[in-house]
């Protein structure tokens, strides 16, 4: 679906008539429309206004065709959801990774503003993955917590870096990481709620200091 760590996509319509295409690229021409609809019209109306015709009338792909795909409207919004937020997490351990012999304030820093520049660049998946996905019920909120996984297992191994280089820390206790995980999370969906995705790095500073707190360590001396 497009590049892996940026996949914002707008696939074109298929070739009216004959055409080359195999059966496999009609059909991955469809599902890329299917979820790009599906993106568009829960960014505009939310999750649970819109239906599965809506998205296959803005898709312009037949209800036949989505059902191929797709058990339904949930099932669908599950997908975008999986496939947008894999790009995310990838560029965020990314530029993590570029930064690992870094202080480890550095680290957070760099992290925490790809993560937000990531959210800021996609504001319409922002308000899907952040805001709509838990409207979804039970189902949705565990999704979102097991596609952020991966950040419960990065800041976990950030706290043992940090106390690897600072002995005074205290051992962090087991639940930190997915408490700052799901934290963050939620002070990022409030300023996406409130029509504020496009400052959301500006929240870097406050944030790298709520990180820092809940892995054990003091914040840095106010910068303002």
């Amino acid at each position: 679906m497009g590049d892996a760590t940026a996949p914002d996509w707008n696939p074109d319509p298929l070739p009216r008539g004959r055409h080359r295409l195999s059966a496999d690229d009609v059909r991955a021409s469809q599902r890329e429309r299917l979820l790009r609809a599906m993106l568009e019209l829960v960014a505009e109306n939310g999750y649970q206004p819109t239906s599965v015709p809506d998205v296959v009338t803005r898709a312009r792909v037949s209800r036949s065709s989505f059902y191929q795909e797709f058990d339904g409207k949930l099932d669908c919004f599950l997908a975008l959801c999986d496939e947008y937020s894999r790009g995310m997490i990838d560029e965020v351990l990314e530029a993590a990774g570029d930064l690992a012999d870094r202080p480890w304030r550095e680290v957070i820093e760099g992290g925490m503003n790809a993560y937000l520049c990531w959210w800021r660049d996609r504001p319409e998946f922002a308000r899907a993955f952040l805001v709509e996905l838990p409207t979804v019920g039970t189902v949705g909120l565990e999704y979102r917590i097991d596609l952020l996984r991966p950040f419960e297992d990065l800041f976990a191994g950030l706290a043992r870096y940090m106390r690897a280089t600072d002995r005074n820390l205290s051992p962090l206790p087991k639940l930190a990481p997915r408490s700052v995980v799901r934290g963050t999370t939620e002070l990022i969906a409030e300023e996406v709620r409130r029509g504020r995705v496009g400052k959301l790095p500006e929240m870097t500073g406050d944030l790298v200091d709520v990180i820092s707190v809940g892995l054990g360590a003091a914040p840095v001396p106010s910068r303002r």
